[in-house]
Protein backbone atom coordinates (compact mmCIF):
# COMPACT_ATOMS: atom_id res chain seq x y z
CA UNK A 1 0.00 0.00 0.00
CA UNK A 2 2.90 2.20 0.78
CA UNK A 3 4.48 1.65 -2.65
CA UNK A 4 1.16 2.09 -4.42
CA UNK A 5 0.71 5.37 -2.54
CA UNK A 6 4.11 6.57 -3.68
CA UNK A 7 3.36 5.61 -7.28
CA UNK A 8 -0.04 7.35 -7.13
CA UNK A 9 1.61 10.48 -5.72
CA UNK A 10 4.21 10.40 -8.52
CA UNK A 11 1.50 10.12 -11.17
CA UNK A 12 -0.43 12.99 -9.60
CA UNK A 13 2.73 15.12 -9.51
CA UNK A 14 3.59 14.28 -13.12
CA UNK A 15 0.03 15.04 -14.22
CA UNK A 16 0.10 18.27 -12.38
CA UNK A 17 3.36 19.22 -14.09
CA UNK A 18 2.07 18.16 -17.52
CA UNK A 19 -1.12 20.17 -17.15
CA UNK A 20 0.71 23.09 -15.57
CA UNK A 21 3.36 23.52 -18.31
CA UNK A 22 0.88 24.12 -21.18
CA UNK A 23 -0.96 26.59 -18.96
CA UNK A 24 2.25 28.39 -18.18
CA UNK A 25 3.35 28.42 -21.84
CA UNK A 26 0.02 29.87 -23.03
CA UNK A 27 0.14 32.60 -20.43
CA UNK A 28 3.68 33.58 -21.41
CA UNK A 29 2.77 33.80 -25.11
CA UNK A 30 -0.27 35.98 -24.44
CA UNK A 31 1.80 38.26 -22.31
CA UNK A 32 4.52 38.47 -24.93
CA UNK A 33 2.03 39.17 -27.74
CA UNK A 34 0.34 41.85 -25.71
CA UNK A 35 3.66 43.42 -24.95
CA UNK A 36 4.71 43.34 -28.62
CA UNK A 37 1.40 44.84 -29.69
CA UNK A 38 1.83 47.65 -27.20
CA UNK A 39 5.40 48.28 -28.41
CA UNK A 40 4.26 48.24 -32.04
CA UNK A 41 1.49 50.72 -31.28
CA UNK A 42 3.98 52.95 -29.49
CA UNK A 43 6.38 52.68 -32.43
CA UNK A 44 3.65 53.60 -34.93
CA UNK A 45 2.71 56.60 -32.83
CA UNK A 46 6.32 57.74 -32.74
CA UNK A 47 6.84 57.23 -36.49
CA UNK A 48 3.61 59.06 -37.38
CA UNK A 49 4.55 61.91 -35.11
CA UNK A 50 7.99 62.13 -36.74
CA UNK A 51 6.54 62.05 -40.26
CA UNK A 52 4.07 64.77 -39.41
CA UNK A 53 6.91 66.92 -38.17
CA UNK A 54 8.99 66.30 -41.28
CA UNK A 55 6.18 66.83 -43.78
CA UNK A 56 4.63 69.88 -42.18
CA UNK A 57 6.67 72.44 -44.21
CA UNK A 58 5.70 70.86 -47.55
CA UNK A 59 2.00 70.97 -46.78
CA UNK A 60 2.02 74.56 -45.56
CA UNK A 61 0.66 77.35 -47.76
CA UNK A 62 3.29 78.90 -50.08
CA UNK A 63 4.74 82.14 -48.83
CA UNK A 64 3.89 85.39 -50.59
CA UNK A 65 6.72 87.50 -52.07
CA UNK A 66 8.22 89.48 -49.21
CA UNK A 67 7.23 93.12 -48.88
CA UNK A 68 9.12 95.86 -47.08
CA UNK A 69 7.19 98.69 -45.46
CA UNK A 70 8.70 102.16 -45.28
CA UNK A 71 8.23 104.77 -42.61
CA UNK A 72 5.33 106.23 -44.61
CA UNK A 73 3.62 102.78 -44.65
CA UNK A 74 4.35 102.39 -48.36
CA UNK A 75 4.94 98.75 -49.32
CA UNK A 76 7.98 98.08 -51.51
CA UNK A 77 8.43 94.90 -53.54
CA UNK A 78 11.79 94.18 -55.20
CA UNK A 79 11.76 92.31 -58.53
CA UNK A 80 13.80 91.87 -61.67
CA UNK A 81 15.76 89.40 -63.73
CA UNK A 82 19.24 88.65 -64.94
CA UNK A 83 19.35 88.11 -68.69
CA UNK A 84 22.10 86.96 -71.04
CA UNK A 85 21.74 87.46 -74.81
CA UNK A 86 23.91 85.94 -77.50
CA UNK A 87 23.45 86.60 -81.22
CA UNK A 88 25.11 85.82 -84.53
CA UNK A 89 24.55 88.16 -87.48
CA UNK A 90 25.51 87.22 -91.03
CA UNK A 91 25.96 90.96 -91.66
CA UNK A 92 26.46 93.82 -89.24
CA UNK A 93 23.29 95.02 -87.52
CA UNK A 94 22.99 98.30 -85.60
CA UNK A 95 23.82 98.43 -82.77
CA UNK A 96 24.51 94.69 -82.34
CA UNK A 97 23.37 93.80 -78.84
CA UNK A 98 19.87 94.62 -80.07
CA UNK A 99 18.60 94.78 -83.65
CA UNK A 100 17.42 98.00 -85.32
CA UNK A 101 18.58 97.82 -88.96
CA UNK A 102 21.20 96.19 -91.20
CA UNK A 103 24.28 98.33 -91.74
CA UNK A 104 25.45 99.32 -95.24
CA UNK A 105 27.64 96.85 -97.07
CA UNK A 106 31.38 97.35 -96.85
CA UNK A 107 33.15 96.95 -100.22
CA UNK A 108 30.17 94.98 -101.48
CA UNK A 109 30.31 92.47 -98.60
CA UNK A 110 28.52 92.08 -95.29
CA UNK A 111 30.71 91.47 -92.27
CA UNK A 112 29.43 88.77 -89.87
CA UNK A 113 29.72 89.27 -86.11
CA UNK A 114 28.93 87.83 -82.70
CA UNK A 115 27.34 89.78 -79.85
CA UNK A 116 27.13 88.76 -76.20
CA UNK A 117 25.62 91.00 -73.54
CA UNK A 118 23.99 91.05 -70.13
CA UNK A 119 22.79 94.63 -70.60
CA UNK A 120 19.10 93.68 -70.64
CA UNK A 121 19.34 92.67 -66.98
CA UNK A 122 16.64 94.55 -65.10
CA UNK A 123 16.00 95.73 -61.53
CA UNK A 124 12.77 97.22 -60.27
CA UNK A 125 10.71 98.32 -57.29
CA UNK A 126 6.91 98.12 -57.15
CA UNK A 127 5.40 100.60 -54.71
CA UNK A 128 1.92 100.46 -53.21
CA UNK A 129 -0.02 102.36 -50.58
CA UNK A 130 -0.84 103.77 -48.22
CA UNK A 131 -4.36 103.86 -49.66
CA UNK A 132 -7.36 105.82 -48.52
CA UNK A 133 -11.02 105.01 -48.80
CA UNK A 134 -11.17 106.64 -52.24
CA UNK A 135 -7.62 106.59 -53.63
CA UNK A 136 -5.27 103.72 -54.38
CA UNK A 137 -1.59 104.65 -54.75
CA UNK A 138 1.04 102.70 -56.70
CA UNK A 139 4.37 103.46 -58.30
CA UNK A 140 7.28 101.90 -60.13
CA UNK A 141 11.04 102.45 -60.40
CA UNK A 142 12.87 100.31 -62.93
CA UNK A 143 16.39 100.20 -64.41
CA UNK A 144 18.27 98.17 -66.99
CA UNK A 145 21.73 98.53 -68.56
CA UNK A 146 21.06 98.81 -72.30
CA UNK A 147 22.85 102.10 -72.86
CA UNK A 148 25.17 103.37 -75.57
CA UNK A 149 27.22 105.52 -73.21
CA UNK A 150 29.13 102.68 -71.54
CA UNK A 151 31.52 99.88 -72.44
CA UNK A 152 30.41 96.31 -72.94
CA UNK A 153 31.72 95.10 -69.59
CA UNK A 154 31.11 98.29 -67.61
CA UNK A 155 27.55 99.33 -68.35
CA UNK A 156 25.75 102.14 -66.56
CA UNK A 157 22.12 101.93 -65.37
CA UNK A 158 19.33 103.37 -67.50
CA UNK A 159 16.04 104.58 -66.05
CA UNK A 160 13.15 102.80 -67.79
CA UNK A 161 10.30 103.72 -65.48
CA UNK A 162 9.94 106.15 -62.62
CA UNK A 163 6.37 107.17 -61.92
CA UNK A 164 3.55 107.40 -59.41
CA UNK A 165 -0.04 106.38 -60.13
CA UNK A 166 -3.18 107.44 -58.28
CA UNK A 167 -6.40 105.53 -58.99
CA UNK A 168 -9.95 106.42 -58.04
CA UNK A 169 -11.62 102.97 -58.43
CA UNK A 170 -15.16 104.20 -57.90
CA UNK A 171 -14.80 106.62 -60.82
CA UNK A 172 -12.47 104.44 -62.96
CA UNK A 173 -10.04 107.36 -63.21
CA UNK A 174 -6.27 107.31 -62.84
CA UNK A 175 -3.39 109.80 -63.01
CA UNK A 176 0.22 108.93 -63.84
CA UNK A 177 3.09 111.36 -63.26
CA UNK A 178 6.64 110.39 -64.19
CA UNK A 179 8.41 108.43 -66.91
CA UNK A 180 6.75 105.39 -68.46
CA UNK A 181 5.51 104.07 -71.80
CA UNK A 182 3.93 106.46 -74.28
CA UNK A 183 0.20 106.27 -74.87
CA UNK A 184 0.58 105.89 -78.62
CA UNK A 185 1.01 102.46 -80.23
CA UNK A 186 0.83 100.71 -76.88
CA UNK A 187 1.37 97.10 -78.06
CA UNK A 188 4.59 95.11 -77.70
CA UNK A 189 5.42 92.70 -80.59
CA UNK A 190 5.89 89.02 -79.75
CA UNK A 191 9.66 89.12 -80.18
CA UNK A 192 12.54 88.00 -77.98
CA UNK A 193 14.84 90.86 -79.00
CA UNK A 194 14.84 93.67 -76.38
CA UNK A 195 14.59 96.21 -79.25
CA UNK A 196 10.96 95.08 -79.85
CA UNK A 197 11.07 95.89 -83.61
CA UNK A 198 11.81 99.58 -83.12
CA UNK A 199 12.66 101.25 -86.46
CA UNK A 200 11.09 98.25 -88.19
CA UNK A 201 7.38 99.01 -87.81
CA UNK A 202 6.87 99.43 -84.07
CA UNK A 203 6.84 103.00 -82.73
CA UNK A 204 6.43 104.33 -79.20
CA UNK A 205 8.99 104.78 -76.44
CA UNK A 206 9.09 106.04 -72.85
CA UNK A 207 8.87 109.72 -71.93
CA UNK A 208 8.35 111.86 -68.82
CA UNK A 209 4.65 112.68 -68.81
CA UNK A 210 1.49 113.53 -66.92
CA UNK A 211 -1.36 111.25 -67.97
CA UNK A 212 -5.07 111.04 -67.18
CA UNK A 213 -7.05 107.87 -68.00
CA UNK A 214 -10.81 107.38 -67.75
CA UNK A 215 -12.66 104.10 -68.24
CA UNK A 216 -16.27 103.52 -69.23
CA UNK A 217 -18.29 100.30 -69.29
CA UNK A 218 -19.87 99.58 -72.67
CA UNK A 219 -22.55 96.94 -72.23
CA UNK A 220 -22.09 93.94 -69.95
CA UNK A 221 -18.58 92.94 -71.07
CA UNK A 222 -17.18 95.84 -73.08
CA UNK A 223 -14.97 98.66 -71.83
CA UNK A 224 -13.89 101.93 -73.40
CA UNK A 225 -10.69 103.60 -72.20
CA UNK A 226 -9.76 107.19 -72.98
CA UNK A 227 -6.29 108.54 -72.13
CA UNK A 228 -4.53 111.87 -72.67
CA UNK A 229 -1.03 112.96 -71.70
CA UNK A 230 1.37 115.89 -71.86
CA UNK A 231 4.86 114.49 -72.43
CA UNK A 232 8.42 115.70 -72.85
CA UNK A 233 9.47 116.59 -76.41
CA UNK A 234 13.00 115.43 -77.21
CA UNK A 235 14.54 116.60 -80.51
CA UNK A 236 17.80 116.09 -82.36
CA UNK A 237 20.72 118.31 -81.39
CA UNK A 238 20.66 121.72 -83.06
CA UNK A 239 24.27 122.81 -83.43
CA UNK A 240 23.52 126.28 -84.80
CA UNK A 241 24.61 128.85 -82.25
CA UNK A 242 27.23 128.97 -79.54
CA UNK A 243 25.73 126.11 -77.54
CA UNK A 244 24.02 123.02 -78.99
CA UNK A 245 20.36 123.00 -77.98
CA UNK A 246 17.48 120.55 -77.86
CA UNK A 247 14.78 121.77 -80.31
CA UNK A 248 12.13 119.89 -78.36
CA UNK A 249 12.89 121.77 -75.17
CA UNK A 250 13.21 125.02 -77.13
CA UNK A 251 9.63 124.70 -78.40
CA UNK A 252 8.43 125.55 -74.87
CA UNK A 253 5.31 123.38 -75.19
CA UNK A 254 4.87 119.70 -74.34
CA UNK A 255 3.83 117.00 -76.77
CA UNK A 256 0.16 116.01 -76.48
CA UNK A 257 -0.66 112.31 -76.74
CA UNK A 258 -4.08 110.67 -76.84
CA UNK A 259 -5.62 107.23 -77.18
CA UNK A 260 -9.09 105.69 -77.21
CA UNK A 261 -9.57 101.92 -77.09
CA UNK A 262 -12.44 99.47 -76.93
CA UNK A 263 -12.08 95.99 -75.36
CA UNK A 264 -14.60 93.14 -75.28
CA UNK A 265 -14.65 89.36 -75.79
CA UNK A 266 -15.14 88.54 -79.47
CA UNK A 267 -13.98 85.10 -80.62
CA UNK A 268 -12.84 83.80 -77.21
CA UNK A 269 -15.20 84.32 -74.27
CA UNK A 270 -12.66 84.92 -71.53
CA UNK A 271 -10.03 86.73 -73.63
CA UNK A 272 -11.06 90.22 -74.77
CA UNK A 273 -10.04 91.68 -78.10
CA UNK A 274 -8.88 95.30 -78.16
CA UNK A 275 -8.89 97.88 -80.92
CA UNK A 276 -7.34 101.28 -80.34
CA UNK A 277 -6.65 104.57 -82.11
CA UNK A 278 -3.91 106.88 -80.87
CA UNK A 279 -1.86 109.86 -81.91
CA UNK A 280 0.45 112.65 -80.82
CA UNK A 281 1.34 116.20 -81.76
CA UNK A 282 4.41 118.17 -80.78
CA UNK A 283 6.75 120.88 -82.04
CA UNK A 284 10.48 121.51 -82.25
CA UNK A 285 12.09 124.95 -82.48
CA UNK A 286 15.22 124.93 -84.64
CA UNK A 287 17.53 127.93 -84.46
CA UNK A 288 18.61 128.99 -87.98
CA UNK A 289 21.18 131.60 -86.97
CA UNK A 290 22.83 133.22 -83.95
CA UNK A 291 20.50 136.20 -83.71
CA UNK A 292 17.28 134.50 -82.68
CA UNK A 293 15.73 133.41 -85.96
CA UNK A 294 14.22 129.96 -85.90
CA UNK A 295 11.87 127.56 -87.64
CA UNK A 296 9.19 125.42 -86.03
CA UNK A 297 8.89 121.81 -87.16
CA UNK A 298 6.07 119.44 -86.28
CA UNK A 299 6.12 115.92 -84.92
CA UNK A 300 2.88 113.95 -85.25
CA UNK A 301 1.51 110.45 -85.69
CA UNK A 302 -1.78 108.64 -86.23
CA UNK A 303 -1.86 104.99 -85.16
CA UNK A 304 -4.13 101.98 -85.24
CA UNK A 305 -3.67 98.88 -83.06
CA UNK A 306 -5.45 95.54 -82.76
CA UNK A 307 -5.15 92.55 -80.44
CA UNK A 308 -7.39 89.60 -81.33
CA UNK A 309 -7.42 86.19 -79.59
CA UNK A 310 -8.67 83.81 -82.30
CA UNK A 311 -8.77 80.73 -80.06
CA UNK A 312 -7.75 80.08 -76.43
CA UNK A 313 -4.12 79.39 -77.42
CA UNK A 314 -3.62 81.73 -80.38
CA UNK A 315 -3.51 85.53 -80.58
CA UNK A 316 -2.86 87.84 -83.51
CA UNK A 317 -1.83 91.46 -83.05
CA UNK A 318 -0.53 94.37 -85.05
CA UNK A 319 -0.13 98.10 -85.45
CA UNK A 320 -0.13 100.63 -88.28
CA UNK A 321 1.34 104.13 -88.10
CA UNK A 322 1.83 107.19 -90.24
CA UNK A 323 3.38 110.51 -89.27
CA UNK A 324 6.42 112.74 -89.50
CA UNK A 325 9.52 113.54 -87.44
CA UNK A 326 9.25 110.27 -85.53
CA UNK A 327 12.86 109.55 -84.61
CA UNK A 328 12.12 110.20 -80.93
CA UNK A 329 9.44 107.48 -81.13
CA UNK A 330 11.60 104.95 -83.01
CA UNK A 331 9.98 105.73 -86.37
CA UNK A 332 11.37 106.85 -89.74
CA UNK A 333 14.23 104.36 -89.16
CA UNK A 334 15.47 106.87 -86.55
CA UNK A 335 15.43 109.78 -89.02
CA UNK A 336 13.29 112.73 -87.93
CA UNK A 337 14.50 115.94 -89.57
CA UNK A 338 16.32 116.58 -92.84
CA UNK A 339 18.78 119.24 -91.66
CA UNK A 340 21.14 119.13 -94.63
CA UNK A 341 20.30 122.80 -95.16
CA UNK A 342 19.62 124.89 -92.09
CA UNK A 343 17.50 127.25 -94.18
CA UNK A 344 15.44 124.44 -95.67
CA UNK A 345 14.69 122.22 -92.68
CA UNK A 346 11.95 119.66 -93.25
CA UNK A 347 10.26 116.86 -91.34
CA UNK A 348 10.79 113.29 -92.58
CA UNK A 349 7.48 111.54 -93.12
CA UNK A 350 7.16 107.80 -92.57
CA UNK A 351 4.60 104.99 -92.70
CA UNK A 352 4.80 101.43 -91.44
CA UNK A 353 3.61 98.79 -89.03
CA UNK A 354 3.90 95.22 -87.88
CA UNK A 355 1.78 92.08 -87.53
CA UNK A 356 2.44 88.91 -85.54
CA UNK A 357 0.86 85.67 -84.33
CA UNK A 358 1.58 83.89 -81.05
CA UNK A 359 0.66 80.28 -80.27
CA UNK A 360 0.83 79.06 -76.67
CA UNK A 361 1.47 75.34 -77.05
CA UNK A 362 1.23 74.88 -73.28
CA UNK A 363 1.68 77.07 -70.20
CA UNK A 364 5.45 76.83 -70.58
CA UNK A 365 6.07 77.16 -74.33
CA UNK A 366 5.00 79.73 -76.93
CA UNK A 367 5.79 80.12 -80.63
CA UNK A 368 5.58 83.42 -82.53
CA UNK A 369 6.21 84.73 -86.00
CA UNK A 370 5.59 88.02 -87.73
CA UNK A 371 6.97 90.88 -89.80
CA UNK A 372 7.38 94.64 -89.72
CA UNK A 373 8.30 97.54 -92.01
CA UNK A 374 9.23 101.22 -91.63
CA UNK A 375 9.14 103.18 -94.88
CA UNK A 376 10.27 106.84 -94.78
CA UNK A 377 9.26 109.14 -97.62
CA UNK A 378 12.05 109.17 -100.23
CA UNK A 379 11.38 112.78 -101.23
CA UNK A 380 12.14 113.93 -97.68
CA UNK A 381 15.51 112.15 -97.79
CA UNK A 382 16.87 112.85 -101.28
CA UNK A 383 18.89 115.94 -100.33
CA UNK A 384 20.66 114.21 -97.45
CA UNK A 385 24.32 113.37 -98.07
CA UNK A 386 24.65 110.91 -95.18
CA UNK A 387 23.46 107.78 -97.08
CA UNK A 388 19.97 107.85 -95.54
CA UNK A 389 17.93 104.72 -94.87
CA UNK A 390 15.06 104.56 -97.37
CA UNK A 391 13.28 101.51 -95.94
CA UNK A 392 13.77 98.91 -93.20
CA UNK A 393 11.94 95.60 -92.80
CA UNK A 394 12.22 92.37 -90.84
CA UNK A 395 10.64 88.91 -90.62
CA UNK A 396 11.01 86.86 -87.43
CA UNK A 397 10.16 83.52 -85.80
CA UNK A 398 10.73 82.86 -82.11
CA UNK A 399 10.13 80.31 -79.38
CA UNK A 400 10.14 80.95 -75.64
CA UNK A 401 10.23 78.12 -73.10
CA UNK A 402 9.84 78.39 -69.33
CA UNK A 403 12.17 75.65 -68.13
CA UNK A 404 10.96 76.56 -64.66
CA UNK A 405 8.78 79.52 -63.63
CA UNK A 406 12.01 81.43 -62.96
CA UNK A 407 14.30 80.13 -65.74
CA UNK A 408 13.32 81.13 -69.29
CA UNK A 409 15.01 80.21 -72.56
CA UNK A 410 14.32 82.13 -75.76
CA UNK A 411 15.42 81.65 -79.36
CA UNK A 412 14.71 83.80 -82.41
CA UNK A 413 15.60 83.83 -86.09
CA UNK A 414 15.08 87.04 -88.07
CA UNK A 415 15.96 88.43 -91.47
CA UNK A 416 16.71 92.13 -91.96
CA UNK A 417 16.62 94.15 -95.15
CA UNK A 418 17.54 97.83 -95.18
CA UNK A 419 17.59 99.99 -98.32
CA UNK A 420 20.05 102.89 -98.57
CA UNK A 421 20.12 105.86 -100.91
CA UNK A 422 23.78 105.46 -101.95
CA UNK A 423 24.76 101.84 -101.25
CA UNK A 424 21.55 100.03 -102.17
CA UNK A 425 20.13 97.05 -100.32
CA UNK A 426 21.75 95.49 -97.27
CA UNK A 427 20.66 92.12 -95.83
CA UNK A 428 21.44 90.20 -92.65
CA UNK A 429 20.28 86.99 -90.97
CA UNK A 430 20.23 87.11 -87.17
CA UNK A 431 20.15 84.12 -84.83
CA UNK A 432 19.60 85.12 -81.22
CA UNK A 433 19.15 83.28 -77.95
CA UNK A 434 18.42 84.53 -74.43
CA UNK A 435 18.56 82.97 -70.98
CA UNK A 436 16.65 84.76 -68.23
CA UNK A 437 16.52 84.14 -64.48
CA UNK A 438 13.52 85.94 -62.97
CA UNK A 439 13.23 86.79 -59.31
Amino acid sequence: MKERGKFRSALLLAGSLVTAVPGFAAESADTRISRLERELADLKTAVNSKNATIQAPTTAEPLSPPLVSTASATKVQFYGFTRFDVSYDSGQITPGNIALWAQPKISGQNDAEWNLTAGATRLGLNLSGPDTENIKLTGNIEFDFLTSVSTENNQVPRLRHGYLKAVWPASDVSIIAGQTWDIISSLIPFVDDPAIMWDAGNIGARHPQVRVTKGFWAGEKGRIEVAAAASRTIGEKNTVGIVATDPGKDAAIPTIQGRIAYSAPFLVKKQPATIGISGHYGQEEWDTDNIGNHKRLESWSCNLELTMPICPKTTVAGEYFTGSNLDDYWGGVSQGVNNSSIVDLREIRSTGGWAALRFNADPSTSFSFGAGIDNPNDDDLKTLTTNPRLRNQTIFASVVNKITPSLILGFQLSTWKTDYKDTGESNALRAQSSLTYRF
